[in-house]
C-alpha cells in the first residue's frame, strides 16, 4: 500500500521525461550558458596569439571517431584561430583512425578561411611507430613522412620545402584521446628538441596531463567538451562545444533537483512512518 501511495505522490517516469526537456530544449532554443575560462584554456589560446603572423604549426590529430564528440569540436576551435592567424598547418597523426577526422575538419575550416592546400596547410596522415615515430620526426620529418595523406611526394608540397625537423615549427599542438598523445609528447619530444607544446585532450587524460602543464613542459591545456567550448568562447566563434554546455549544464541542474526532491520525500515519508 505504501509502496503504491509512493508512485502515486512521486512516479519515475517524471524524472525521464524531465531529463528528456531538459536535454532537447535547450539544443532547440539555447540559452547561452555563461562560461568562465579557466587558465589552462586561456594559457593555451595566448600561445598561438603570441606567435608571429604565418608561423609553421605541427598538429598531431591522435582521435578516432570514438572520441569524436569531445575531441572534434575542440580540432575545429583550434583550426578556426589558427587560420584566422593565417598560420602554416601541417597536421599528421599516430592513430589509424586520426587522418579522415583531420582530413575532413580542416577542409571544414580551410574553406571558411579561404585556405590552399599544399601552401597554408598540408595532411601527412598516419605513421605507425608511437613513441618511436615522435622521436624520428625531431630527426628527419621528410623521412618519416615521404609522402601526405593523398601519396603525394614531400618534395613537391611548397608548404614543406624547407622543413627538415621540429626546429622548423614554432609550436607542437597534440589533439588527443589517449596513448600515444600529449603525455608521450612532454615525455620524448619537449624536452628533448626544446619545441613548446600544447595539449587538447579529452577529460579523462587531465590527470595524466596536468602534471605536466604545471610543470610548465606544456604551455597550456584545453580538456573536454568544457574546454572546447570556453575556447569557442575565446576565440568569439560558438560552436558545437558551446552549444552542447546548456543542455549539459542545465541537466546536471535538473539531476541535483531530483537528488534534494528524493530525499524530501524520503524524510517526509519517513517521518509519516514513525508517526503512526
Amino acid at each position: 500500500m505504501l509502496e503504491t501511495r509512493k508512485q502515486k505522490v512521486f512516479d519515475r517516469r517524471i524524472i525521464f521525461l524531465s531529463l528528456a526537456l531538459a536535454v532537447i530544449i535547450p539544443l532547440l532554443l539555447p540559452v547561452g550558458v555563461p562560461m568562465k575560462v579557466s587558465q589552462p584554456v586561456r594559457d593555451f589560446y595566448d600561445k598561438i596569439e603570441k606567435l608571429p603572423a604565418e608561423a609553421r604549426i605541427l598538429l598531431s590529430c591522435d582521435y578516432d571517431p570514438a572520441a569524436k564528440a569531445e575531441v572534434y569540436p575542440m580540432n575545429l576551435a583550434i583550426l578556426r584561430h589558427l587560420f584566422r592567424r593565417n598560420m602554416k598547418v601541417v597536421s599528421f597523426s599516430l592513430w589509424e583512425g586520426g587522418p579522415p577526422m583531420a582530413e575532413r575538419a580542416l577542409k571544414i575550416v580551410a574553406e571558411e578561411y579561404g585556405q590552399i592546400y599544399g601552401s597554408d596547410y598540408v595532411n601527412l596522415g598516419f605513421k605507425e611507430g608511437r613513441e618511436a615515430t615522435m622521436v624520428a620526426m625531431g630527426e628527419n620529418i621528410r623521412n618519416t613522412f615521404p609522402t601526405d595523406y593523398y601519396r603525394t611526394p614531400i618534395d613537391s608540397i611548397s608548404l614543406l620545402h624547407d622543413v627538415k625537423d621540429y626546429g622548423d615549427f614554432q609550436l607542437l599542438i597534440s589533439l588527443t584521446a589517449g596513448y600515444p598523445g600529449g603525455r608521450e609528447y612532454a615525455k620524448y619530444v619537449q624536452p628533448r628538441f626544446d619545441i613548446p607544446l600544447v595539449c587538447a585532450v579529452v577529460a579523462t587524460g587531465v590527470p595524466f596531463l596536468m602534471p605536466y602543464y604545471q610543470s610548465n613542459q606544456i604551455s597550456g591545456l584545453v580538456t573536454g567538451i568544457i574546454g572546447g567550448a570556453e575556447y569557442e568562447e575565446l576565440i568569439g566563434a560558438p560552436g558545437w562545444a558551446k552549444r552542447i554546455m546548456d543542455p549539459l549544464t542545465i541537466g546536471h541542474l535538473m539531476i541535483i533537483v531530483f537528488i534534494v526532491l528524493g530525499n524530501v520525500l524520503y524524510w517526509v515519508h519517513r517521518g509519516s512512518r514513525e508517526s503512526r
